[in-house]
């Protein structure tokens, strides 16, 4: 009932914004135009349908939202209209009232906020789907005084979160069962997978972990800081860190004002994502322009500032290996290999035909290459690539949902930054590099290094543990040995009673022969 009740809400806020009117005129054909006037009879549509789509969306819940700030990325794919709306669902979705969150900051750390902070901004400075932010003071255990900035849950959303994911699980499961490309596409996976990482960010505890662990990945990196979380005052509600300072990245002309190098900055960002992808296997997964900044500070200037660190996704050594090793070949063109290891990492069964898929990687991949982003549409891309995908029944990859929305958030920002930056010769040289790293005497020196604690533990149990393998080793082969000794017994026993059996038959042959003779020896019985 819950599921349905849903359901009927969802269609109604659609119906209240004229959703259905916006689809229906976005097709050129004359009737589907007449229809969407028609439906829209009675309905006050006045309002621009940028407006009316991203209202839609914020009154939908947080999911919907980002839905809404993945799209405001891909101008390429969106009327200017529509996209400028969709931005504002970055960082500027209606806020909550500031004593709720005053409520949460006291009920987290149980006593009134004025002992908590020095100073409290009680306006919000943004607001998202999930949370809104606080600029405060706090005095720090060193007795210095720090700017901070407090992030504080939006009220209720577990319960709004809870019953979207129930009907989008339904809604894969209809999918599953229904649908020829249900078991390949694996949607109720996917569904899960999601649910996993949106619990995750409802947790600031853990988004403060996160970013933690993002820091000290990247601290050896000159393009990036990453704000500090002061872990005295962190929840699962509410947590407060360093206050970061610097220009939106969606502020082009801003920071051109400023004298930021924008190709530089793009190319710096294509380092950082294949970085955090490729070397660390961590990385944030919610790159979208609200949650970037561009210092211009004198001591961090043209770095970069990530914030929002409630969605980081995670690869295996085993997925970063072959996304890298994909990566490569593509680079290079080389799609005979791209496509044997689709067959064999078994994302494809393992009778197709690796010509055959190789020719249709061919076709949908060499058309892009040499190409500036702006001509570019790593969107289209992947659309044909899907289309590729059914034809050869390529198995849908739940765990890297994540990484495939991250990337296109990355291409978006690239066309923003610097439309004519060839990302292909950009991240090529990392890539190759870095397959260097893990296939040569660095890898091995690391590998080493990593396990030298575990063998000087192991080192004094050395004579020990050798004396008690030769013991078992022993032990093995005197049951084995007993084993075959008891096996030929009864070997032996047998070709025994073949052979005598032989004998005994042979004799009596020559028993017979000898009576027959015998018998007719004339004068023998005389």
């Amino acid at each position: 009932m819950s599921r349905f009740l849903r359901g009927a809400a969802i269609v109604w806020i659609a119906l209240r914004y004229g959703l259905d009117e916006l689809v229906l005129t976005s097709f050129r054909k004359p009737w589907l135009g007449a229809l969407a006037r028609l439906l829209s009879v009675g309905r006050k549509l006045d309002a621009p349908r940028g407006q009316r789509l991203r209202q839609a969306l914020e009154q939908l819940g947080p999911i919907f939202v980002k839905f809404g700030q993945v799209l405001s990325t891909r101008r390429d794919l969106l009327p200017p209209d529509i996209a400028d709306e969709l931005a504002m669902l970055q960082d500027r979705v209606p806020p909550f009232g500031s004593d709720v969150a005053i409520d949460t900051i006291e009920r987290a750390f149980r006593r009134p906020v004025d002992s908590v902070f020095l100073s409290f901004e009680r306006t919000p400075v943004a607001s998202a789907s999930i949370a809104q932010v606080h600029f405060a003071t706090l005095r720090h255990r060193d007795g210095g005084i720090r700017d901070v900035a407090v992030k504080v849950l939006r009220p209720g959303m577990l319960r709004i979160i809870e019953k979207d994911l129930a009907l989008m699980n339904m809604m894969a499961g209809w999918v599953e069962n229904l649908s020829a490309d249900g078991k390949r596409l694996k949607p109720r996976e996917v569904v899960a997978e999601f649910s996993k990482y949106l619990h995750d960010e409802l947790d600031f505890v853990r988004e403060a972990s996160n970013a933690t662990q993002l820091r000290r990945n990247m601290s050896n990196l000159g393009t990036v800081r990453i704000p500090e979380m002061h872990w005295d005052y962190c929840h699962p509600e509410v947590i407060v860190m360093e206050r970061m300072e610097g220009v939106p990245i969606s502020q082009i002309d801003r920071l051109r004002a400023a004298g930021v190098d924008i190709k530089q900055l793009a190319r710096d960002g294509v380092t950082l994502f294949f970085t955090q992808v490729f070397r660390d296997g961590f990385f944030h997964a919610d790159m979208h322009p609200g949650n970037i900044m561009v210092s211009i500070q004198p001591e961090t200037f043209g770095r970069y500032v990530l914030l929002d660190f409630g969605i980081v996704g995670t690869l295996t050594e085993f997925d970063k290996e072959y996304l890298a090793q994909n990566f490569t070949a593509f680079f290079r063109r080389d799609y005979k290999r791209v496509a044997e290891l689709h067959v064999e990492s078994g994302w494809v069964p393992a009778t197709t035909r690796v010509d055959e898929l190789e020719a249709a990687i061919r076709a949908v991949c060499e058309p892009y290459f040499d190409r500036p982003l702006r001509e570019l549409s790593l969107g289209l891309v992947l659309m044909r690539l899907f289309q590729t995908s059914r034809r050869f029944q390529v198995e849908i990859q739940p765990q890297l949902v994540l990484l495939q929305k991250t990337l296109l958030n990355i291409e978006g920002l690239g066309r923003e930054l610097d439309p004519d930056l060839d990302l292909w010769s950009t991240a090529k040289p990392f890539l190759e590099t870095w397959m260097l790293d893990q296939i040569g005497p660095k890898k091995f020196w690391r590998e080493l290094k990593a396990q030298a604690p575990r063998y000087a533990k192991l080192l004094p149990d050395l004579p020990h543990l050798l004396a008690g393998y030769l013991q078992h080793r022993h032990h093995d082969h005197r049951r084995h040995l007993e084993e075959l000794l008891a096996a030929q017994q009864r070997t032996n026993r047998l070709l025994q009673a073949i052979i005598y059996g032989a004998i005994g038959f042979l004799l009596g042959l020559v028993a017979m022969q000898l009576v027959a003779r015998v018998r007719f020896l004339p004068g023998f019985f005389s």
